[in-house]
């Protein structure tokens, strides 16, 4: 968290727990809503200082001390105001905002430089990831260029089902340093991470979003120093931030987001090279390897009288060894249009199309992670587009916006910037439209021609948004499976399971759930509906949040939990309840009353009786703070 104490490498659940019920604080009321980011710094450039002798060397807690001095990064009057002066870290607001990015930095410890990151520092960053999931809109992994793009790459394929953004930066110049690539890059990925739905594991560098796993490191001096070169960007920051959301990767399976915490570490990367010898390929193909990435020449090609070197491909493979055939090219992928490279795919090899070096090989440790998958599951696996990592068959661009260009031959449009701006308006109201008729075929064609399924309309909610409201279970599944996100917030800072639980869907609670939503915003705000459910005994609510997993003891601004409202209103069956789903009747409210107290002085004699009757728990009472 972004304190001067000693940094941790875990986000503690007491830390999470007060950023979720003190998200609000006592400036709750402002009318712009917060976008949280949780910053991971490992270590790398960015953040190094210069010391006695002008050498660039990490120090440990720097970044976070130095960030508080930089006016445009920390808002220091605002923080100060509403979180206190070690509180987290907070950007200027300007007038053209939609939301206050508020950002917790995460310090490891020691900080690494990326030439020594391993797969274990993937790993750890996947976990810590995973634990702070639900209580931030987006990740920005702050890390040294070297190895970024192996990282992007790993990450991509170990967060499952990923469905918030996570952003990979770094600089070549330290942030501190009067002429800096660091500040623009980091400022942009905390605006984006804070403000855009794209739920991919990115790389953003000087001002590009790209992909993560389409990435490499193309320079070692330049600012642009990374580059997608089989993929365009995903989002522009210019003047505006522009983003093509039509090539953004979504994943389209009815499960929520989980970390696969293992790679497969015997793999290599072999490079052929003129007069190879048949020895070496031999010596690097023997146990304990168990995957390789093959760089070939050009478009997948081997010398043709080599075929020793062929014949020691085929035994590997043989021997359950997968090997992936790349491209030492840096654009272009691999094909079977020459000779050489038919022989490799008779001899057992596998095209890699067009990922990078660095996806194929995470990809590759990934893959051979899977236990519950044979070896030809994972050749296929290896030849299938999981995170949009690799270009098979067809290109990567969904059709072109006839439907809309039609719309702008009739009203005499020809401005590509109009034409685009055009199917932002159009697609959501057709999109809405479809949904309110329950007409999932019409869906599945405005996505054909090129709709953005998670597009907002101009008060920021999208079709899934409305068919939570309208509670057609049949139309929520079917946006689920084109990709529709359930974590965007509208302009009043609902996301699709707010509508779902005030809507009391419960089939539709449950599916977004397993689809990862959780609820969103301040514990107190949080509790504060539920008390209100409780104090006029909507069982039907309160069942909506149970289902929704919210905790049921949860406190509002007052201490009150839902147990105390229901006490005071004489609410029996809301009492059962809560008393059934383990509330507990001892919490006192910040003016030391429990809900048996409250029960006596309103004269709620059914409430009174429900709980006398409970005996005095063991534990000593919990007294609102």
């Amino acid at each position: 968290m972004a304190t001067d104490k000693p940094p941790r490498t875990v986000v503690g659940e007491s830390d999470l727990r007060h950023l979720r019920n003190h998200s609000s604080d006592h400036l709750g009321t402002e009318s712009v809503p917060d976008g949280r980011v949780l910053v991971i710094y490992t270590g790398g450039t960015i953040g190094m200082t210069r010391n006695d002798v002008g050498v660039l060397v990490p120090k440990a807690n720097a970044i976070v001390k130095n960030l508080r001095k930089y006016p445009h990064m920390h808002d220091e009057e605002y923080a100060t105001a509403r979180f206190g002066s070690m509180g987290p870290l907070v950007l200027p607001l300007t007038a053209t905002d939609s939301r206050r990015v508020v950002y917790n930095v995460l310090e490891y410890s020691p900080l690494c430089d990326s030439s020594n990151m391993t797969m274990d520092d993937w790993i750890r960053i996947a976990n810590d990831i995973k634990q702070a999931y639900e209580h931030f809109d987006g990740f920005v992994v702050l890390h040294g260029t070297d190895t970024l793009s192996y990282t992007a790459s790993a990450l991509s394929f170990m967060l499952e089902n990923l469905g918030k953004i996570v952003i990979i930066t770094g600089s070549q110049v330290p942030i501190f340093d009067t002429r800096s690539d660091g500040l623009d890059n980091f400022l942009s990925s905390l605006i984006i991470a804070a403000n855009y739905n794209i739920p991919e594991v990115c790389v953003y560098f000087g001002t590009n979003l790209m992909r993560g796993n389409r990435t490499s490191k193309i320079s070692a001096t330049a600012f642009n120093a990374f580059d997608s070169p089989n993929f365009p960007p995903l989002a522009k920051a210019n003047i505006k931030i522009e983003v093509d959301y039509r090539v953004i990767f979504r994943s389209c399976s009815l499960t929520k987001f989980h970390v696969h915490a293992s790679l497969n570490r015997n793999v290599g990367l072999l490079r052929i090279f003129p007069s190879i010898t048949t020895h070496l390929v031999k010596a690097f193909l023997q146990p304990p390897i168990e995957g390789v990435v093959l760089q070939t020449y050009g478009a997948g090609n081997v010398p043709l009288n080599r075929e020793d070197m062929i014949n020691e491909f085929n035994e590997a493979s043989k021997r359950g060894i997968i090997i992936v055939n790349i491209t030492q090219c840096a654009t272009g992928c691999v094909s079977g249009m020459y000779e050489p490279g038919k022989q490799l795919e008779e001899a057992g090899v596998i095209s890699g199309f067009d990922m990078t070096p660095e996806a194929a090989l995470t990809k590759l440790a990934y893959v051979l992670s899977k236990k519950e998958w044979d070896t030809e599951t994972k050749r296929k696996i290896m030849q299938t587009n999981l995170r949009g990592e690799l270009t098979s068959g067809r290109p990567p661009f969904l059709q072109d916006l006839d439907l809309v260009e039609a719309v702008a031959r009739s009203l005499r449009i020809s401005s590509t910037t109009e034409i685009v701006e055009l199917g932002t308006i159009l697609f959501p109201a057709m999109l809405n439209a479809a949904v309110i008729a329950r007409d999932v075929v019409k869906l599945e064609m405005l996505r054909g021609y090129g709709a953005d399924i998670s597009q907002r309309n101009t008060d920021g909610r999208t079709a899934l948004h409305i068919a939570c409201c309208e509670g057609d279970l049949n139309v929520v599944q079917c946006l689920l499976r084109m990709g529709a996100s359930v974590h965007i917030k509208d302009r009043f800072d609902r996301t699709p399971l707010i509508d779902a639980v005030e809507y009391d869907h419960y089939d539709i609670i449950k599916v977004l759930m397993q689809c990862g939503a959780h609820l969103h915003g301040s514990g107190y705000l949080i509790g504060e509906k539920m008390c209100a459910a409780a104090a006029v005994g909507n069982l039907k609510r309160l069942k909506s949040y149970d289902y929704a997993n919210a905790d049921l003891s949860q406190i509002e601004f007052s201490g009150r939990t839902p147990l105390h409202c229901a006490a005071l209103h004489n609410k029996t069956q809301a009492i059962k309840f809560l008393l059934k789903h383990g509330v507990s009747a001892d919490c006192k409210d910040k003016i030391g009353q429990t809900p048996l107290d409250l029960a006596k002085a309103a004269g709620s004699t059914e409430a009174v009786s429900l709980l006398s009757e409970l005996e005095p728990t063991k534990n000593s009472v919990k007294t609102a703070r």
